[in-house]
Order: structure tokens, then C-alpha cells, then sequence
């Protein structure tokens, strides 16, 4: 009965090693994985700004020649401007005098499909 109680003495204290060992195991594992995603993480942020460095740098170069694009369009809307406004006082006296005279200068003349009625 000893060596019965003794054996299943063994088996418990093996099954407790065994149990020990995988929760150990499991330890190990988790520490892993997390370590897996830290770098992981660590490798997407590394990218993410590399490609984001690219983005700028295209970005600039893109902006640059825009921001040149928007000077011209400017200077050529400021000569227009200049232009416009030198045509309208060039013409403004002669276009006021020309609809003064429309409407100053009425001529009563009777209605070519006027008809009397007698």
C-alpha cells in the first residue's frame, strides 16, 4: 500500500511538474507575441514615416511649382485689372455722353402701326 501511495505520490508530483511547465510555456509565449508585436509595431511606425517623409518631399515639389503657378495667375490678373480699368477711362465719357444723349434727346415721332381712329 506504500509503494500504491508512493506511486501515486509521483504521478501527482509529475503531473504538478508537467502543469508548471506548460503554464511556463504559456509565459513564454505571451512574452513572445507581445514582444513579436512591439516590433511589429516599431517596423510600421519606421515605415509609416518613411513614406510620409516621401509625401512631404513630393508634396514640396508639387506646392513649389504650384505656389509659382499662383504668382503668374496673379501678375496676369493684376495686368488685367490695370488693363480694364485703363479701357474704362479711356471710354467712360464718350459711353455717358452717348446714353445722356439716348435719353436726353427724345424725338416724338408717332408709331409706325399707330392708326387713327375717326
Amino acid at each position: 500500500m506504500t509503494s500504491q501511495s508512493q506511486g501515486i505520490h509521483q504521478l501527482l508530483q509529475a503531473e504538478k511538474r508537467a502543469k508548471d511547465k506548460l503554464e511556463e510555456a504559456k509565459k513564454r509565449k505571451e512574452k513572445r507575441l507581445k514582444q513579436a508585436k512591439e516590433e511589429a509595431m516599431a517596423e510600421i511606425d519606421q515605415y509609416r514615416m518613411q513614406r510620409d517623409k516621401e509625401f512631404r518631399l513630393k508634396q514640396s515639389k508639387i506646392m513649389g511649382s504650384q505656389s509659382n503657378l499662383s504668382e503668374e495667375v496673379e501678375e496676369q490678373t493684376q495686368g488685367k485689372i490695370k488693363e480694364l480699368n485703363g479701357s474704362y477711362n479711356k471710354y467712360m465719357e464718350s459711353v455717358l455722353k452717348q446714353l445722356l444723349n439716348a435719353v436726353c434727346d427724345v424725338k416724338p415721332e408717332i408709331h409706325v402701326n399707330y392708326r387713327a381712329t375717326n
